[in-house]
């Protein structure tokens, strides 16, 4: 029996790929994380920052997304994404300066400091780290 497969499409702001023989989908829903096979039921939801996984044949795709939505219809699945960054193209030095501002801002005292605009940057630099392998 052939394998069945579906299609996936990524949008973001800088970028967009799509994927015409897709056999599995894991990505970080706002209830918790789910997974999207062949003939998978409709639905729409909301993405958190963390880990998109993706299974087209011979590969396991892994990408850092920052959230967003997903739309899962008739064996197409639509990702519109913040942002989404492959896991071997994660400027770590970057992320890794970007973790360092956030919990500098985090330690600062004063009113005029956003803690919940500190948390959400702390919050994706980790997880680009984790993704990227250097932080677990």
């Amino acid at each position: 029996m052939a394998e069945k497969f579906f299609h996936i499409e990524i949008a973001t702001p800088q970028m967009y790929q799509g994927y015409e023989k897709a056999s599995s989908c894991s990505a970080p829903g706002a209830l918790g994380r789910f997974q999207i096979l062949v003939d998978h039921a409709p639905f729409v939801s909301q993405l958190n920052v963390g880990e998109l996984r993706i299974h087209v044949p011979g590969e396991d795709l892994q990408f850092a997304t920052s959230g967003g939505y997903i739309q899962v219809l008739e064996n197409k699945v639509l990702l519109l994404l913040d942002s989404c960054e492959a896991a071997d193209q994660i400027d770590v030095q970057r992320a890794e300066s970007a973790a360092d501002r956030a919990k500098a801002r985090l330690k600062e005292k004063g009113t005029d400091i956003d803690v919940e605009r500190a948390k959400s940057a702390l919050s994706r630099a980790l997880n680009r780290l984790h993704i990227a392998g250097r932080f677990s």
